[in-house]
């Protein structure tokens, strides 16, 4: 009997309790230290740029590029990784996404010019991207069912840390001339990934889209030996029958219900306005009263980075308890009343701005108000839209266009990161800090109507049966059409 038979959410008999074997850990290891390399670049660049402007003495427009550009490239990357994750398999992929952001790191740290400076932005951002992809589609195609949803979720867990990590190394290499170290402290993740990956096999999925049975099945031994190995190979060479991996495939109506779904996901994770709160933390702790430096990254430290990393917890405990669906929906109220609650509370700040006393440090009591709101929204960000859209993202597409239909919706995620980063302020600046936020919580209610209509449950099921949830909607679609 193959795991999908056993399924509990098919009303089958439990499913077994799989080991957590060694393979198994390296695998997680994988997929945390992915997330940690995109965390810590991403919470870097920001304690970084201070020292950058004072060596190099750059515009605006350039300060800009080396903020935002990281995320073009890290767009352009997960596109080319959805070709890289075919060809070259998953386990290939990973380790050019690590040797790939060590480049970009190195060239980052030793930069004599902003225009080698921007240089590594871009390396390090298709290295970013490329990881982006590969490891959560690595981690989804290799645990167990009944531990996917932790797994992948524990690559947002580990941005968190990244990004934690990166707010301590800021507060203790402050002094303009260190910037250097801050970057060049990223080589360490992407070296320990290289390290990780090397001894470990491809997925299962992969070797038996090659034709390699053989090394298929000894990867399933390795991380999954409690199973079926026989039940699980039919499954997975089912789901591979007939199907053709091409980007003609992916686009095509019979997949378009997944296809839509995960650049939806993709697109509101980041225009709920997550990223606008990371790059611009302190900008916003500022706007709420928060006016010295010691005071914003103390805030950004404690706010945003424990709290990113507490909460995220409660993803990894209970995706594959709960399910997706109900932790988006909690995060999404949660995200929607905090946004309402700091529109609000930026329009009072608006207002008794000009009756401040010149020189008070001090936030006020709506600035402390806001910083609460500021709290709310992280957490229910970290514990819903973080982690859980990645999961979902690597889980719905079929098998024979996985690696391409992941490309699709990480790319989409680093275009609207983009978008986000590149124009918050210029939003800020259009309908001010109040509507801004304003426009974020709209967004939260558009996409919980989004979920609720699109996203079914995949709890508890097989890649091959969410595989067969979009088979059977296309097929009763054209019967009703025709």
């Amino acid at each position: 009997m193959s795991e999908g038979d056993r399924s509990p959410a098919l009303g089958g008999s439990p499913e077994p309790k799989s080991r957590i074997t060694k393979w198994l850990i390296f695998v997680g290891a994988v997929v945390m230290l992915a997330g940690l390399l995109f965390g810590y670049d991403q919470g870097v660049i920001g304690g970084a740029l201070s020292g950058i402007e004072k060596t190099f003495n750059p515009s605006t427009a350039v300060v800009e590029i080396i903020t935002s550009w990281v995320t073009l490239g890290a767009l352009f990357g997960a596109l080319v990784a959805g070709t890289m994750a075919e060809r070259l398999g998953r386990r290939m992929t990973v380790i050019w996404a690590a040797v790939l952001f060590t480049a970009g790191a190195l060239i980052e740290s030793l930069a004599p010019s902003t225009t080698v400076m921007v240089v590594g932005r871009l390396v390090v951002g298709f290295g970013v991207g490329i990881a982006s992809l590969a490891a959560p589609l690595y981690a989804a195609e290799m645990a167990p069912t009944r531990l996917r949803g932790r797994f992948v979720s524990m690559y947002q867990l580990a941005i968190t840390f990244g990004i934690l990590f990166a707010d301590i190394v800021d507060e203790l290499l402050s002094s303009g001339t260190q910037w250097r170290i801050m970057l060049g402290i990223s080589v360490v993740p992407g070296i320990l990934l290289v390290l990780a990956m090397v001894p470990l096999p491809d997925s299962m999925v992969w070797y038996t889209k090659v034709g390699q049975l053989d090394k298929a099945a000894n990867a399933i031994r390795k991380v999954r030996p409690d199973e079926d190995v026989g039940a699980d190979l039919r499954d997975i060479r089912d789901s591979l029958s007939g199907a053709q991996a091409s980007w003609r495939e992916v686009f095509s109506s019979r997949w378009r219900a997944p296809l839509v779904l995960g650049v939806g996901l993709a697109i509101f994770q980041q225009f709920t306005g997550i990223n606008a709160v990371i790059y611009y933390s302190d900008k916003i702790f500022a706007a709420a009263g928060f006016s010295t430096p010691q005071q914003q990254t103390a805030a950004t430290t404690w706010c945003i980075g424990v709290v990113n990393v507490l909460a995220t917890f409660i993803a990894v405990a209970y995706v594959d308890r709960l399910g997706r669906r109900p932790l988006i929906f909690a995060g999404l109220i949660g995200m929607g009343l905090s946004l309402l609650a700091l529109s609000l509370s930026f329009r009072h700040l608006a207002r008794i701005a000009t009756a401040s006393s010149p020189g008070t440090n001090n936030p006020s009591d709506a600035g402390v108000f806001t910083l609460v709101a500021m709290i709310v929204f992280i957490a229910s960000f970290a514990f819903s839209l973080g982690p859980v859209v990645w999961t979902v993202i690597n889980e719905i597409y079929p098998t024979a266009v996985r690696g391409r239909g992941v490309a699709i919706a990480t790319a989409a995620n680093w275009g609207a990161a983009w978008f986000v980063t590149r124009f918050f302020l210029t939003l800020v600046d259009w309908v001010g800090e109040s509507g801004a936020f304003l426009i974020f919580a709209i967004v939260c209610a558009i996409t919980y109507v989004f979920v609720w209509k699109l996203q079914p449950e995949t709890k508890g099921r097989t890649l091959e049966q969410i595989q067969q949830i979009w088979t059977t909607k296309a097929a009763a679609h054209h019967k009703a059409r025709s």
